[in-house]
């Protein structure tokens, strides 16, 4: 070996985050796959903007309630790439619009629900002031469809992780979706993680209808 030759050994917070993070896959029942169509990551393990939202990400959705799509069986349109910059997140990690193509791109969630019934969808993303503060969801139900506007700087009130967009009826089977898309977010990122169904007989407490508004 040359005498010019170094071993490279990334910085003591770079392996600790790391750690961190892959300490989060140890109950992962089922390994995820990249989304074939979203452009892949560009950032190294561990390299993360916010390392105090670590301990906020859930590597494995089996592990949440209900009914959880993640970005990995979504149907994107337009080009959307991964990231695991800004946690916390779920799964690999989470998809954003690269600030592109603005109303040209979505991405569709459609869960195969077990029943018909009232569910709470809550939808998961990161937040910093780089993010969409007029990101438009359309969510079809069994009433016809509902459209909202999130800001998606504010901090998501279900673990820093994940909000609640209302409580919706559903049919049983794969009938229902929710779609994300960039139109009027010029100049910030976009960004689609997860979705989460949740029968509303689990959360008793829970206004018995949804109301859509600006957030």
């Amino acid at each position: 070996m040359s005498s010019h030759s170094r071993t490279y050994f990334p910085p003591p917070r770079i392996l600790l985050i790391t750690a961190l993070i892959c300490s989060f896959d140890r109950c992962h029942a089922k390994e995820q796959i990249p989304h074939p169509a979203a452009i892949p990551n560009q950032h190294a393990a561990g390299e993360v903007d916010r390392p105090e939202l670590v301990q906020f990400i859930v590597k494995n959705p089996d592990n949440l309630r209900g009914i959880v799509v993640d970005e990995t069986d979504a149907e994107l349109v337009g080009n959307w790439q991964y990231s695991t910059h800004t946690p916390p997140y779920v799964g690999l990690g989470y998809l954003h619009d690269q600030k592109s193509g603005k109303g040209k791109k979505s991405v569709t969630y459609r869960p195969t629900l077990p029943s018909s019934g009232l569910y709470e969808v809550r939808l998961s993303h990161c937040y910093n002031i780089r993010r969409s503060t007029n990101t438009r969801i359309t969510i079809s139900h069994e009433d016809g469809e509902t459209v909202l506007k999130i800001n998606q700087q504010q901090v998501p009130e279900h673990k820093k992780l994940f909000r609640t967009l209302g409580r919706f009826r559903f049919s049983k089977g794969k009938v229902g979706w929710l779609k994300i898309s960039t139109d009027e977010t010029d100049g910030k990122y976009v960004i689609a993680d997860a979705v989460q169904f949740i029968p509303a007989k689990e959360e008793p407490n829970l206004a018995p209808h949804p109301k859509p508004q600006n957030r």
